[in-house]
């Protein structure tokens, strides 16, 4: 349902501003939040493939029909996702930590887009 794969991408872009704005220094550092936070992103890129299992498009949707033409490549970025932000869990202990993890879960994020999602 396209409604609810809006949902979980929305939830991925929620979590990724908790740790965005800890990163600009918009709210204090706090390591067990972003730890939540990247466990939630894990779990969120988790259930992708399976908000995605069944070719829905709607206008309202950036999701490309590709995505079913190429869902191998798909399935490997969401599991890159799902692994990135998972194995950064527990690893973040200052600030100065944040902006590399930032540009590694980004590009994750950038490469799925750049194939997947309508700009």
């Amino acid at each position: 349902d396209v409604m609810n794969r809006m949902m979980g991408m929305s939830e991925l872009a929620k979590q990724m501003k908790v740790i965005g704005s800890m990163a600009k220094g918009a709210t204090a550092f706090d390591a067990e939040a972003i730890d939540a936070a990247l466990a939630k992103i894990s779990e969120e890129a988790g259930s992708i493939l399976s908000l995605f299992e069944k070719k829905a498009l709607d206008p309202k949707s950036e999701a490309l029909p590709v995505i079913w033409d190429d869902f191998d490549r798909f399935t490997a970025h969401a599991t890159e996702l799902a692994d990135v932000s998972g194995g950064l869990v527990g690893t973040i202990q200052t600030s100065a930590d944040l902006g590399p993890a930032m540009q590694q879960i980004g590009k994750t994020c950038g490469a799925c887009h750049g194939d997947f999602r309508a700009k």
